[in-house]
């Protein structure tokens, strides 16, 4: 696990409101969120990620994929993602991956402004119930990416599990991560800044923020001078 370094705390964005009460620590997403980042075993797992484990959280969100697709994106949930793009200090262009692309919010949002983009999610269905011609397309459990080592510079996750190993290794060097919780303290997958730092192989830096009704943080390595 990972050493927070320093984390600058930027003021809220102009209009941020805190979020609606919806999922609070004892969310059963909360608890599996928590227990991957930090390698874990919760209450019902003797691991905290196995295949029986991915096969189930495919189909709890195949079956949710037509719901979320007629929301897509509104302002509220592309603030915190905007915001972050514009205050972290964020090279766009540059090769992205969005890890659990879902139906295409990130997607929407970074197609035309980066050099090159990836989306990826466990879930067939959303993944068909995405928009075609933003960005390729692969499914792929994030516990074992199909991409070879330092194949980009910035991930993108919304409102994803963090796998702390695999995020490592196909991030180049100097790359970034940007950290996004649509809900802020309210998202089921939800972890503070400072425990995705944490949770993170080695040492991370970055800046912090609210948008919209959301959080998000960039992190970068703590590179050696």
């Amino acid at each position: 696990m990972g050493v927070t370094d320093v984390i600058e705390r930027l003021p809220d964005a102009e209009g941020y409101r805190d979020p609606d009460p919806f999922a609070g620590p004892d969310h059963p997403m909360r608890k599996i969120t928590r227990s991957i980042a930090f390698d874990t075993c919760d209450d019902d797992a003797e691991t905290p990620w196995s295949p029986d484990r991915a096969v189930r959280v495919a189909d709890l969100f195949d079956g949710l994929a037509a719901e979320w697709s007629e929301r897509q994106v509104n302002a509220d949930k592309a603030a915190p993602v905007n915001d972050a793009l514009s205050r972290g200090n964020v090279d766009l262009d540059v090769d992205w991956l969005e890890l659990g692309t879902g139906t295409g919010a990130g997607m929407r949002l970074l197609h035309g402004r980066v050099a090159s983009l990836v989306a990826t999610d466990l879930s067939s269905e959303m993944l068909l119930h995405a928009p075609d011609g933003l960005a390729p397309k692969v499914r792929a459990d994030a516990s074992m990416l199909p991409f070879v080592d330092d194949q980009f510079d910035a991930i993108l996750l919304i409102n994803m599990l963090l796998f702390p190993l695999e995020v490592d290794r196909v991030l180049r060097p100097n790359g970034v991560i940007v950290w996004v919780n649509t809900k802020g303290d309210q998202t089921p997958i939800h972890l503070p800044p400072r425990d995705v730092a944490a949770a993170l192989p080695g040492e991370w830096n970055g800046v912090e923020s609210r948008a919209g009704s959301g959080l998000w943080c960039v992190l970068r390595r703590s590179l050696p001078h």
